[in-house]
C-alpha cells in the first residue's frame, strides 16, 4: 500500500501523534479526515503493550507504507519523555491526541480509590507542555465529569490553564510583583511570588523556589510562637505538628516515590475488595498532600493560645493552603488582590499572555452523531493554543434518520456457527424486517443513491481510505514482532477475527432464553433459576438489530447476537467501533486471569 500522490497535491500536512493508542481508533480517525487543503500527518504513536505496537506496524507502516514510529513504554516511566523526544527527532507536532486510561472512573464499572491511572492525565499534560502542540485533544468517559463532584474536572481545565508561555514569564513576575507591593504584606507577597516561579520555572530553579516558599513559611511560624511560652512551644502535640506538617510538605519527592511504591504493589497484588485495601487507602491519604495541609490547619484552629484575629495567623494559614494549590489556583488569589486596587484588566490581559492553551467547556459526543452504530458517549476536552482558533464544538456529522444500526453493520457476518473461524465471507441469515435498514451511504455516511455509495457494511470491506491509499500489500496476521521480523506471516484469508467460541448447551441454552427476554431482568433470572441455568455474570446485553449497540467492552459475553443468540466476534465488534475489515487486530483472540494485566487480547 502507498499513499495516493494525487491525494497529497495541494495539501499541507498536519502532523499528529497519538498517545494511549491502543489499537488505533483515534489513529484511523485522524486518518481519514482531511479538507481540500489540509491533511493530517501520522507521526508517532504510543502505548504500552506490545501487542499494540505489533497492530500499529500491521496497519500503518506494512500495509499503509507509512514511516509512523512507536514507542512502547508507560507514559510513566522516568524515561519516557526522553525516549518520545528521541523517536521525533526535532519533528515538530501540530496535533496531540490520547485518552488517559478511563477504567478507574469508569461509569460502567467500581471505581478504585487511589488507582495509579487517576493521574495518567498529568502525564499526558507534561507531554503537552514538553512539545507545545497547537492542538491537543483529549478523550475519556463521560463519567470524567462527575468524578469526585466534578472535582476531577476541574482539575483537568485548570492544569490546562497552568500551561504557561515562557517568554511572557518575565513581564508577568515584573507585574505581579507590582501587584503585590501595593495589595500584600511582605510575607504573602514572597510566599506568592515563590509559589508562581515554583509553578513556571525549571526543575532546579523550581526546587529552590520552593525552598523560599517554605523559608517564608518557617520564618512567619518561628515570629507567631515567639509570643509563646517557649516550653509550650517545644512540648505541645499541636505545635509540633505543624512543624513537623512543614516538614513533610516540603519533602515532596520522598512522598511521592512512597506513594508511587505503595500503589504499584497495590496494583500487583490486585488490591481490591479485601481486609488489606482500607489500610493501604488510609496510608496513601495519610501522606497526600491534602490530608497534611488540613491537619496543620487543624492544629492552628485549635491551639487556643493563637490570636486568631491577628493577621500574621490568617496569612499564615492562608500561605499554606496556597502550596497545593495549581498556578490557576493562584491566578484566582491574584485576582482578588487585583479587585481590591482596580487593577483586573490589565492582569486579565497578562493571565492571557501568559497562558499557553485556551479550552472551552468539555465537549460531550456520542459517536452514533458521527456514524458509528453504538450510542458510546465521551467527553472530550480540546487544548488550543492562544495563537490558534478555539474550538468549542464538533457538530454532528450526519443526521438522526441518517444513524447506523447493528443489523445494517453487521447483518451480513451472521453466517458464523458455534464454536467456528470463518476466513471467507459466506451466505448471511436475512431478517425480512430489518432489511429496509440497508441503505446506501456515501463516504461521509450520508444517505446516498449516487454512483460510488454504499452500504456499511460494504463501506467496511473496502475500506474508507480509497481516497488516500492504493492497496498493494493485503491485510495480514503475524503472531509476534519476532514473527514479524523474520517474514512469518500467517497465510492471507480473505476475512479477518471473525471467530466464535464453541459454547456448551447449557450456555447457548442460556443465551436464548436471555434473547427471548430481550433483557437480563429479574424475570428472566426467575426463568434461568427455575431451569438450574442461572449464573453469577452481572450483565448481558440483547443488541437491538434496530438500533445502535451500547458502549462497546473488552468481553464479549457482555453482549448476546440479536438473531444467532451468542457471545460476539472481534469483527463484530470491530464494525460496531467502525473500523474496516482490513484492519487486522493482532495478538491472542483473548485471555484470562491475571494474564490481562500484561496481555491485551484482540477484544
Amino acid at each position: 500500500m502507498a499513499e495516493n500522490k494525487e491525494f497529497l497535491k495541494g495539501k499541507k500536512p498536519i502532523t499528529f501523534l497519538d498517545l494511549f493508542a491502543g489499537a488505533g481508533g483515534i489513529s484511523e480517525g485522524f486518518l481519514q479526515a482531511y479538507t481540500r487543503n489540509k491533511y493530517f500527518k501520522f507521526v508517532l504513536a504510543s502505548d504500552i503493550n506490545e501487542n499494540c505496537e505489533l497492530t500499529h506496524i500491521v496497519r500503518y507502516n506494512y500495509q499503509f507504507g507509512l514511516d509512523t514510529k512507536f514507542l512502547t513504554e508507560d507514559i510513566m516511566s522516568p524515561t519516557f519523555m526522553a525516549h518520545l523526544l528521541e523517536k521525533l527527532d526535532g519533528q515538530e507536532i501540530d496535533v496531540v491526541t490520547g485518552g488517559p486510561s478511563c477504567q478507574s472512573f469508569s461509569l460502567s464499572g467500581r471505581r478504585k480509590r487511589f488507582d495509579k491511572r487517576d493521574n495518567l492525565f498529568l502525564h499526558y499534560l507534561s507531554v503537552i507542555r514538553q512539545l507545545r502542540p497547537k492542538y491537543f485533544v483529549m478523550e475519556n468517559v463521560k463519567g470524567l465529569l462527575t468524578k469526585d463532584k466534578g472535582r476531577f474536572k476541574d482539575a483537568i481545565l485548570r492544569e490546562i490553564r497552568s500551561i504557561i508561555d515562557d517568554k511572557n514569564v518575565p513581564s508577568f513576575i515584573s507585574f505581579i510583583s507590582g501587584l503585590l507591593e501595593q495589595t500584600a504584606s511582605g510575607f504573602v507577597k514572597s510566599c506568592i511570588l515563590a509559589k508562581v516561579k515554583m509553578e513556571v520555572s525549571e526543575d532546579k530553579e523550581a526546587l529552590a523556589e520552593r525552598d523560599n516558599f517554605f523559608a517564608n513559611l518557617e520564618a512567619q511560624f518561628k515570629s507567631i510562637t515567639r509570643k509563646i511560652d517557649y516550653k509550650l512551644s517545644k512540648s505541645n502535640i499541636k505545635i509540633a505538628t505543624i512543624r513537623h506538617g512543614l516538614n513533610l510538605l516540603r519533602r515532596a519527592e520522598e512522598r511521592n516515590a512512597i506513594s508511587t511504591a505503595i500503589i504499584e504493589e497495590k496494583t500487583f497484588a490486585d488490591l481490591d475488595n479485601d481486609f488489606f485495601v482500607d489500610g493501604f487507602n488510609s496510608f496513601l491519604s495519610l501522606i497526600d498532600d491534602s490530608t497534611i495541609i488540613n491537619t496543620i490547619l487543624s492544629s492552628i484552629d485549635s491551639f487556643e493560645l493563637f490570636d486568631h484575629h491577628s493577621n500574621d495567623v490568617a496569612e499564615f494559614r492562608e500561605m499554606i493552603k496556597l502550596y497545593s494549590c495549581t498556578l490557576d489556583e493562584t491566578f484566582d488569589l491574584l485576582k482578588t488582590l487585583a479587585k481590591s486596587n482596580n487593577t483586573e484588566e490589565e492582569l486579565g490581559k497578562q493571565l492571557d499572555a501568559i497562558r499557553l492553551y485556551r479550552v472551552a467547556n468539555p465537549i460531550i459526543a456520542l459517536s452514533a452523531n458521527y456514524g458509528v452504530p453504538q450510542n458510546r458517549e465521551r467527553v472530550i476536552f480540546i487544548g488550543c493554543r492562544k495563537d490558534q482558533p478555539l474550538i468549542e464544538e464538533v457538530p454532528p456529522s450526519i443526521s438522526e434518520e441518517e444513524k447506523v444500526t447493528v443489523y445494517e453493520a453487521i447483518h451480513d457476518l451472521d453466517f458464523i456457527g458455534n464454536g467456528s473461524l470463518e476466513t471467507n465471507y459466506g451466505t448471511c441469515r436475512v431478517l425480512e424486517d430489518c432489511e429496509p435498514l440497508v441503505r446506501t451511504r456515501d463516504a461521509q455516511g450520508h444517505l446516498s443513491t449516487s454512483a460510488g455509495s454504499h452500504t456499511f457494511a460494504e463501506w467496511s470491506k473496502i475500506g474508507r481510505f480509497q481516497h488516500r491509499f492504493s492497496y498493494s500489500i493485503e491485510p495480514f496476521y503475524v503472531r509476534s514482532l519476532e514473527d514479524l521480523n523474520n517474514n512469518l506471516f500467517c497465510e492471507e484469508p480473505i476475512l479477518y477475527n471473525h471467530q466464535t467460541s464453541s459454547q456448551s448447551d447449557e450456555v447457548k441454552q442460556r443465551l436464548s432464553i436471555i434473547a427471548k427476554h430481550g433483557s437480563y431482568d429479574a424475570e428472566c433470572k426467575e426463568e434461568l433459576c427455575a431451569l438450574g441455568l442461572d449464573t453469577n455474570k452481572r450483565n448481558y446485553t440483547v443488541l437491538d438489530p434496530k438500533g445502535q449497540s451500547p458502549t462497546v467492552v473488552t468481553m464479549p459475553d457482555d453482549f448476546i447476537h440479536y438473531a444467532a443468540h451468542r457471545a460476539m466476534t472481534v469483527r463484530e465488534m470491530a464494525r460496531l467501533q467502525s473500523f474496516d475489515d482490513s484492519f487486522v487486530f493482532q495478538g491472542k483472540r483473548q485471555t484470562g486471569g491475571n494474564i490481562t494485566k500484561t496481555e491485551i487480547h484482540l477484544y
